[in-house]
């Protein structure tokens, strides 16, 4: 017989499953946000938690606990959503699980069991942050952190970080490819394969670093190429979206979501950061890029897209939005996945239309506060010139 106390969780579980999900009152013209997010911890099915057996567990205790349910990548096939989350342990120790809705906003059900990667990494340690691209060969592609321990320092924090690769057709059977090499990069997070061949090559997007947590030399976003995905090698990374003093990149930048191509550019979804004297805080950014050279911005909107407000600013690692994973359905909807404060997962929603308007129409940060007072100020008398020739024509209009 199953614990009494199972059947009260069971209840709680599946009236939050069943939560409608509604708009908030926020509003910047952009994306709308949602009242609720979209996982969380207690999205976990109760048999990944407990051991249902009163002889064994008779005090119905979590045997197996969930701290947090983060960063998901994100993929949209046959009318449904699929989130392919980060799910932490308290053991902190992470591993992936697909949730998928028929809605993209609530909803969203945690398969069977959780994603098994083949094991051919023993060093490996951790993985987590899958992003998800629907390639042009006609594989999904998964690529995540790989970390293990730097076994050449004392410091028992001390991590080297790579990027795994995974492919599969179903998100249920998965390949492992060996991790990526780059050739001039000692540490690789953030990795990102671009949906299409860029001269019959594969493409990724890299975040150089000198070692697990500082970027170092590392100016940015990186963009290489190479022959073979399944031995990936990357040579030459250029670089794309930089590292600028005093912006929401000055700490690190790094890729976020596969980048959505529209008719005027790839637009990517990046995540920024910057040291504060309450720590690092993480926020979303967007820019775009060439259509026939995704490794040359052509767009830089000023400033951050997305940035925590009200109950995301606070959790295991506070004042944090990251993304890494959106969502263009048939209607031309995007939906934009993002962890607050390294907790749970939420979704802004907007159409391609205005992602691309905002992009592409939004002034370029001009890099000093006497430059951006003075954009500021030519907005403020273009609009006051325009409500005055507003109001002269509705006054003739009587």
């Amino acid at each position: 017989m199953l614990h009494e106390r199972y059947y009260i969780e069971k209840e709680k579980q599946e009236k939050l499953l069943e939560r409608k999900n509604p708009k908030t009152d926020f509003y910047n013209g952009i994306y709308d946000r949602y009242e609720y997010p979209v996982l969380t911890r207690e999205h976990i099915p109760l048999t990944w938690r407990y051991d249902l057996d009163v002889s064994s567990n008779p005090y119905f205790m979590e045997r197996l606990g969930v701290n947090a349910v983060m960063n998901a990548g994100a993929i949209y096939l046959n009318g449904r959503y699929y989130l392919v989350a980060r799910i932490e342990g308290n053991d902190r120790k992470s591993f992936f699980g697909v949730a998928e809705s028929g809605c993209g906003t609530e909803g969203f059900r945690f398969w069977e069991e959780p994603i098994v990667l083949p094991d051919t990494c023993p060093e490996e340690v951790n993985v987590y942050d899958m992003r998800l691209t629907q390639h042009e060969d006609g594989w999904i592609y998964g690529t995540f952190c790989s970390e293990s321990k730097d076994t050449s320092a004392d410091d028992l924090s001390a991590a080297v970080a790579a990027a795994g690769i995974v492919r599969t057709k179903d998100l249920k059977n998965w390949e492992r490819l060996p991790n990526l090499v780059t050739l001039h990069s000692p540490q690789q997070r953030n990795v990102v394969l671009h949906p299409e061949f860029v001269d019959g090559k594969y493409a990724f997007y890299t975040r150089p670093m000198d070692d697990f947590i500082e970027t170092g030399s590392g100016g940015g976003i990186g963009f290489g190429l190479c022959e073979d995905i399944t031995h990936a090698v990357i040579d030459e990374e250029k670089m794309t979206s930089l590292r600028k003093y005093h912006t929401i990149t000055e700490g690190k930048n790094g890729a976020g979501a596969v980048p959505i191509k529209t008719e005027r550019g790839w637009i990517h979804i990046a995540h920024g950061v910057r040291n504060t004297a309450a720590g690092l805080r993480y926020v979303i950014y967007a820019f775009a890029t060439d259509l026939n050279d995704p490794s040359r911005v052509i767009a830089e909107p000023s400033g951050l897209l997305i940035a925590p407000r009200q109950a995301e600013r606070v959790g295991d690692v506070s004042n944090v939005v990251f993304t890494n994973g959106a969502i263009v359905n048939e209607k031309n909807e995007v939906y934009i996945y993002y962890a607050s404060s390294d907790t749970r997962v939420h979704a802004a929603v907007t159409t391609l239309e205005r992602l691309t308007d905002y992009v592409f129409h939004t002034p370029q940060d001009p890099g000093r506060s006497a430059d951006c007072v003075a954009q500021r100020c030519e907005l403020i008398r273009r609009n006051q010139a325009y409500l005055k020739q507003e109001k002269e024509r509705q006054e003739n209009g009587r």
